[in-house]
């Protein structure tokens, strides 16, 4: 930068201005001489009177005489007050720029620049060290420095020879004092931080007020490079260019760009009258003004300065001896400080250096831990006490674990070896993201690239024993393509470098410095170094070009930083660790090279629990998570790569050995293993729960990534941007790659330093290499920690919970045993749940058990043969009872306690919820899903209206059906003529049934026999008499008594003689009747044998059969009381079912409904609103680069040509095409949903009308006509592509005003009496509108009428995914502007009454941005995650998936966010109870309150309007 200007060191040192003529004498003439001249003028100044202060110095000589006394007096020895008298006279005179002062002389008044260069070059005498009196020295020479300060800030009179003259008095005092070497507890090291800082002011001062020419630039840099083995001077540089750094930005980038925050002290060094340009001027300067800070890492380099040398020929040593003098001890702190410096400016450029939301003292982020400093030291350095107010000059940004930008470093601390971050960090704050505007890489590699190389390979030896230096730059392309580095070798053996060591070439062995040592000096700074580059290289921003040879540099800076042989240089590993998580992330040329060198750091790290060797350096918590960020962007690689190989091509060997097993590169594909044996290990050491739920996330994703692969066969997929067709081979368990043998430390002597991943291999490389494997090896990991460590961890619980649901729904054939062994697992945790003492039992538990409920639906609904098994079944059946009941009847083999029995006494309404749900999940849902109406609705698409119409009834009323309640909560509604279509005359019953589970319609017939025995048998014709055969056997013509002969035979007894006979008692009145009599009996006997002669003869002559008396069977009945034989077949309608039971609120089993009454239908309709499963809505967006406004983002999908193709795979991908107008499920708005005519109930498994990519780019999913759908047994999501539409930019004009909605409101109950009744909420009401008023998003939050019949569907669960091409465009993302068009019409069915709308917040709405990366994969960001339940998984922040995942992982974790959204809710209630309580309500509004007699008298009455009362 000087090259071609002079320094003026050799002025400075030729320059005698200090020189008096009394050093021509003997010492003892001067010594009086200045003794008895300083008296009086020292006298003079201390006197208080006027008169006597004035100066007795009246003319020019006199004064010129008295200074060259003053000069020689500074040079006298402390132990008298001449030095300070002289002092004194000259801070005084020099005040002469600042303001007039009587004591000062006249002619110094008059041309007070001359005198005061004169007087700077005396008072250079004061700064030579003497011997004795060090103290009083010191207190001298801070008074001087101070005038100086002073003078420099308030003169305004100084001209530029003076400020000249000045620059080159303060250079000259610091390299008298700060050149030598250190002195402990000498001069120098006292003054240093002073001397410097002064320095460093005054320059400033100098360059606002007379720019210094370059000369002084140039000495002032060749000076300060000799006094950088002092830790004040890189700590007054580390400062000063901070604060230059922080104005330089705030002109250079704009108010928009993250202010860089020093603290004031460290500001006010810069004038605040310094204009813009000499900022920058001043701040480059200042920049190189150190030289190259890596030479601090040389002691050669230090102690080879003209001091050093000139002390070394004094005392007549070796070069040697030099090197190990103590001061250089302090060179690795001083080269870790000068490193943390250049860290901040870079973090000060890219823009990640913001201010905490909390008042704590700031923490810079990513900081590795400094070491301690070295026990030769006595006394604490300046710089170390001065640490705190340093440390804050980077101290301005939030640390957090959720992100993908930058994990948290740790605080720089120099009196304790903790690790740890800002106390009240927590790991839910947001990492930040480097500013949008920021520079570009290459940019600031230029300015600080060439220092941070070379500091990130200090001391390492690289190929052909050629150590760092400066000519790598130039070559290193060369050198990378000249010979092959080895990484794996035919016999599976993973061969790597060997230690980085100091090269032995460019050092001399000696006791202080040993080669082993040396390295772990300087690791400090080297980490630092290697920190700051990896972030750089991950703020590189989409579509960003990095020069080759920064990339190179870069990667051979992370295979040395990498290493894990022998010696592990644990800082720089911890430092490239922490700030590489979005490495992978970032589309770097050429990064996916080091892929097995970070495996091997990951093995070294995530599966040791302790991390006992980092703990000194780094927060093992922070260390861990870094580590599972870099883990979850590599996991998708071996699959998206296969068999390409990954090669890394060096001039030489990092192995001075020679082998020849280093030739064959490793295959991507045979990484997976050790990839998933990292992940494994890394679970069953992890103890942090926030980085346990980033393991759950990776692992369904490798899971649900190799069953896709599998089913699809071996195909690879093409990378976007790589015409290269690769052959995806399937590897097997012999040729992985996996290496056998420990790569681990040098430090394996002890028993527990063997490195974990080599067990992990050992006992895992048979059982999971294929994704059955690995899905079972997920399943019995997960289970078993479920129900032992994280059983007591709500969010761990949750996310394995989450988790196994996911796993169930991987398509991969398991055994039934391990499926079985997740819902054993899932049992045992409730049980243990349910049964933890009262105290234990909270809010947060019983969401743990609610949600335990919900993983057991979905491995039911996944696998319902599981419940085949009956010992599967019973221990279902007994944790739903232990849910419904709060115990189970079979608590032993012999104790039995039946339902009846128990107090039921569930651990809270909740968990009674979910236990139900789950019961009518198995009774219902199991092996029924999806229904003949297809996926969308589980429910039947048939109601009254629907099946009236198709009977044959002339009359199409609903009065036609009669209305029961079965156990207060099912509604049938029973229709008891049969339907059109059946021609067998037998009973018939059409039956609604609305129940918790929703609305089903069954059709029963009676018959006496099976259906399949009916069908060969003819119509029964019953068989004709036998004609009778009067004349066969034997005729007797019998005599009939009225008693047996035996009675004839008994005695009378006197009782028997006491009734007279006949004749005894004969009168003749008497005896004319009896003959009478007897006439009359005669006439009747013969009569009546005469009739039975006749009859006889009559008989004779009649044919058989007699049709007159022949029995004929009756004809087929054709009406039937249907309902009255169901109920009463089903035992509904015994005496005990109709009374009310004892003791007791709740009504009979079977209750009448009179649906007569005004309003019943309208609560019928509004029950079959209700949901029955819960519903969600994601709202998909399309961004392109460089976009901020909602119209240019909603405009993008019109046309498939405005977006990627990936981008309309990936919608397809979650769920299919459904017609807005026929769906019978959520559309994504209420207006729209749960319609139920003309639908097909096809939906879910034909993709009709498919729209080709060529027509749309998605916008037609905007839930106009079309939507996207999904939906399983448990939960249905719609997926909206909004849209940019004319109406919706002008919503005020077009929507409601206030007055009609009231009106509306008004008419609300007769619309719905008067339209037919279908599933959609306000049919009429919809028609009648304009298709931009039915199908504008604002329109439809503003038309919808409020009132009672409006079931409440809240809590809203709604989530935004974003694809974003470029993603730095995030934080550009007008996520408020965008919430009018997320409406769903459920925020005007809650029951607020005080307004119209809830708001929604920006904060409340989770977003998922998807950003593509040129390799094909997929980067994954996910924010506004909030509460208690912030990590949702799978898909996390930082994750990078694969395209044949990426739709199951989005949709899965959909799902789960919107269920932990309803777990946290306090006013959600599960569908099924809501259908509960509205039936309730029915039951108690429309009870027919008819006696018994009545009501059984009323089952044989017809039902219809004949029957009506006028």
């Amino acid at each position: 930068m000087y090259s071609e200007w002079r320094s003026l060191q050799l002025i400075i040192q030729s320059d005698r201005g200090h020189m008096s003529v009394l050093h021509s004498y003997p010492s003892n003439v001067g010594k009086d001489v200045a003794n008895a001249v300083v008296r009086p003028l020292g006298q003079g100044l201390n006197s208080s009177s006027a008169t006597s202060n004035e100066s007795i110095l009246k003319t020019d000589k006199e004064v010129k005489w008295t200074m060259e006394v003053l000069c020689y007096g500074l040079t006298l020895p402390l132990d008298g007050e001449t030095v300070k008298l002289c002092v004194d006279v000259y801070t005084d005179w020099i005040m002469a720029l600042v303001a007039r002062r009587d004591s000062i002389p006249q002619p110094i008044v008059k041309e007070p620049n001359l005198y005061v260069q004169t007087i700077l070059k005396h008072l250079q005498n004061l700064f030579v060290p003497r011997p004795d009196y060090a103290h009083n020295q010191i207190s001298l020479c801070m008074r001087v420095l101070v005038a100086v300060q002073k003078l420099a800030r308030e003169s305004v009179n100084m001209s530029r020879e003076t400020w000249e003259v000045l620059l080159l008095f303060l250079l000259q005092i610091n390299d008298t004092l700060l050149a030598a070497p250190t002195v402990p507890g000498g001069l120098a090291e006292n003054l240093a931080d002073k001397l410097i800082g002064v320095l460093f002011e005054v320059w400033f001062l100098a360059c606002t007020r007379c720019f210094p020419t370059p000369p002084y630039w140039k000495t002032a840099r060749e000076m300060l490079a000799n006094w950088r083995h002092h830790p004040a001077v890189v700590e007054q540089w580390s400062k000063v260019i901070c604060a230059l750094t922080s104005r330089l930005l705030r002109f250079t980038y704009g108010p928009s760009f993250p202010p860089f925050k020093v603290p004031d002290e460290d500001a006010i060094l810069i004038p605040a009258e310094m204009d813009n340009d000499c900022v920058a001027q001043t701040w480059f300067r200042v920049l190189h003004m150190l030289s190259n800070p890596v030479d601090l890492s040389n002691p050669a380099i230090i102690s080879t300065t003209p001091k050093f040398q000139e002390q070394l020929l004094s005392v007549s040593g070796m070069a040697q001896e030099m090197m190990q003098h103590p001061c250089l001890k302090q060179l690795p702190q001083i080269f870790f400080r000068a490193m943390r410096g250049v860290s901040c400016l870079v973090d000060a450029f890219l823009g990640i250096s913001r201010p905490r939301s909390d008042s704590a003292p700031p923490t810079p982020v990513n900081r590795l831990n400094m070491p301690q400093a070295s026990s030769t030291m006595n006394t604490t350095p300046p710089h170390s006490r001065r640490m705190r107010s340093v440390t804050v000059t980077k101290a301005t940004v939030k640390t957090s674990s959720g992100s993908t930008a930058h994990p948290p470093k740790v605080t720089h601390q120099t009196s304790t070896t903790s690790p740890l971050s800002s106390p009240n960090q927590t790991s839910s704050e947001p990492r930040p993201l480097p500013a949008p505007t920021r520079p570009k890489v290459n940019s600031v590699l230029n300015l600080f690239g060439q220092w941070l190389f070379d500091a990130g390979l200090v001391h390492c030896r690289l190929h052909n024993g050629m150590n760092r230096d400066g000519s790598m730059t130039a070559s290193f392309i060369q050198i990378l393509l000249s010979y092959k580095s080895c990484i794996t070798t035919p016999a599976g053996l993973d061969v790597r470098r060997k230690p980085s060591q100091i090269s032995t070439e460019n050092m001399v062995a000696n006791p202080l410095f040993d080669a082993n040592e040396f390295p772990d000096n300087y690791e400090a700074g080297r980490a630092e170094a290697c920190g700051t580059l990896c972030r750089i290289f991950c703020s590189k921003k989409t579509g960003e070009e990095i020069l080759p040879v920064y990339l190179s540099r870069f990667y051979m800076v992370l295979i040395q930083g990498l290493q894990i042989n022998d010696y592990i240089c644990r800082p720089v590993l911890a430092s490239i660790i922490l700030n590489s998580p979005a490495l992978f992330c970032s589309d770097l040329k050429g990064i996916d090279v080091l892929v097995p060198y970070f495996i091997s750091a990951l093995e070294t790290i995530l599966p040791d629990r302790e991390l006992s060797k980092f703990k000194a350096y780094v927060n093992p918590t922070e260390l861990r998570r870094a580590s599972i960020h870099i883990l979850l962007s590599m996991l998708p690689l071996p699959h998206h790569f296969g068999t390409v190989k990954a090669e890394v091509l060096l001039e030489g060997k990092f192995s001075s050995e020679d082998s020849s097993l280093h030739d064959k590169p490793v295959t991507f594909l045979s990484l997976k293993l050790r990839l998933v044996n990292v992940l494994i290990g890394a679970l069953q050491t992890e103890t942090d729960p926030n980085n346990t739920q980033m393991i759950l996330g990776a692992m369904l994703n490798i899971v649900q990534d190799s069953a896709l692969l599998e089913a699809i066969g071996s195909q690879t997929e093409l990378s976007v941007g790589d015409s290269t067709h690769i052959s995806f081979k399937s590897h097997s368990r012999n040729s992985s790659g996996i290496s056998m043998t420990s790569t681990g430390s040098s430090e394996a002597t002890t028993p527990d330093s063997e490195r974990p991943a080599q067990a992990l291999l050992r006992d895992y490389a048979l059982h999971t290499d294929t994704a059955s494997g690995l899905l079972i090896r997920s399943i019995h990991l997960v289970t078993q920690r479920l129900n032992s460590q994280w059983r007591q961890d709500m969010s761990i619980s949750l996310a394995a919970l989450e988790l196994l649901s996911g796993l169930a729904k991987v398509k991969v054939s398991v055994d039934s045993t391990d499926r079985k062994r997740a819902v054993s697992s899932v049992c045992s945790y409730i049980v243990h749940q349910c049964s933890r003492p009262a105290p234990f039992h909270s809010r947060d538990l019983h969401s743990m058990i609610v949600a335990a409920f919900q993983c057991l639906c979905v491995w039911l609904t996944e696998h319902p043969d599981m419940l085949n098994e009956k010992d599967c079944l019973i221990e279902v059946l007994e944790i739903v009872e232990l849910g419904i009941s709060g115990s189970k009847s079979k608590t032993s083999d012999q104790e039995v306690r039946h339902k009846g029995d128990k107090e039921p006494n569930p651990a809270s309404m909740r968990v009674k919820d979910a236990a139900e749900a789950t019961l009518t999940c198995i009774m219902q849902l199991l092996g029924a899903f999806p229904s003949p109406s297809g996926p969308a609705s589980p429910c039947s698409l048939l109601n009254e209206e629907t099946l009236i119409k198709y009977s044959r009834l002339t009359s199409t009323s609903k009065n036609h059906f009669r209305y029961f309640v079965l156990d207060n909560s099912i509604i049938l509604a029973m229709l008891e003529q049969p339907l059109g279509n059946d021609q067998n005359p037998c009973p018939s019953v059409t039956v609604l049934i609305r129940g918790m589970s929703g609305r089903h319609a069954w059709t029963m017939q009676l018959y006496h026999q099976p259906r399949g025995s009916r069908a060969s048998q003819k119509a029964f014709v019953p068989e004709p008499h036998p004609p009778p055969k009067d004349d066969v056997g034997i005729k007797y013509n019998v005599k009939h008594r009225p008693f047996p002969e035996e009675v004839d035979k008994i005695p009378f007894v006197k009782a028997d003689l006491s009734i007279p006979d006949l004749h005894e008692i004969v009168t003749d009145q008497l005896e004319v009747q009896h003959e009478k009599l007897k006439k009359l009996m005669a006439k009747q006997i013969l009569y009546e044998n005469t009739l039975e002669k006749i009859s006889e003869e009559r008989l004779s002559k009649t044919l058989f059969p007699d049709p007159v008396t022949e029995c004929i069977p009756p004809p087929p009945a054709q009406e039937f009381q249907t309902a009255r034989l169901l109920l009463s077949h089903f035992g509904f309608l015994s005496l005990e079912a109709l009374k009310e039971p004892g003791n007791s609120c709740r009504p009979p089993n079977l209750i009448a409904l009179d649906s007569t009454l005004a309003g019943f239908f309208d609560d019928i309709g509004y029950l079959d609103l209700l949901p029955t499963r819960p519903f969600e809505t994601v709202f998909i967006f399309y961004m392109k680069p460089g976009q901020k406004t909602s119209q240019e983002i909603l405009k993008n999908v019109e046309s498939s040509s405005n977006v990627q193709s990936h981008f309309l795979e990936f919608l397809l991908s979650l769920g299919w095409p459904v017609d807005v107008g026929k769906h019978p499920g959520w559309t994504g708005h209420v207006s729209t949903s749960w319609l139920i005519n003309a639908c097909n109930g096809s939906e879910g498994k034909e993709q009709e009308e498919m729209v080709a990519p060529d027509d749309t780019g998605g916008g037609i999913f905007n839930g106009e006509k079309k939507a996207l759908y999904y939906a399983d047994a448990l939960t249905e999501i719609a997926f909206v592509v909004p849209s940019f539409m004319e109406s919706s930019t002008d919503s005020s004009e077009s929507g409601l005003t206030s007055q009609e909605a009231e009106t509306q409101m008004d008419l609300l109950p007769s619309l719905l009496k008067q339209t037919p009744l279908t599933l959609e909420l306000f049919p009429n009401h919809s028609e009648n509108l304009s298709n931009s008023q039915r199908l504008s998003p604002t329109q439809k939050s503003k038309r919808l009428p409020l009132g009672r019949t409006v079931p409440p569907l809240g809590p809203e669960t709604k989530v935004i995914v974003v694809w974003v091409e470029r993603f730095d465009d995030i934080e550009n993302f007008p996520l408020n502007d965008l919430l009018p068009e997320i409406n769903t019409g459920v925020e005007t069915t809650t029951n607020s009454s005080t307004s119209l709308r809830t708001t929604t917040s920006d904060k409340d709405v989770p977003v998922i941005f998807i950003h593509p990366l040129k390799t094909g994969l997929f980067r994954i960001k996910v924010q506004g995650v909030t509460g208690k339940f912030s990590m949702v998984i799978p898909l996390v922040d930082g994750m990078v998936v694969s395209r044949r995942a990426l739709g199951f992982l989005v949709r899965q974790t959909i799902i789960n966010i919107c269920r932990r959204k309803r777990l946290e809710s306090d006013s959600y209630n599960p569908p099924h109870v809501k259908r509960k309580q509205k039936i309730v309500d029915i039951v108690h509004k429309y009870r027919n309150k008819l006696l018994e007699p009545e009501f059984y008298t009323s089952l044989f009455q017809e039902v219809g309007p004949k029957s009506l009362n006028p």
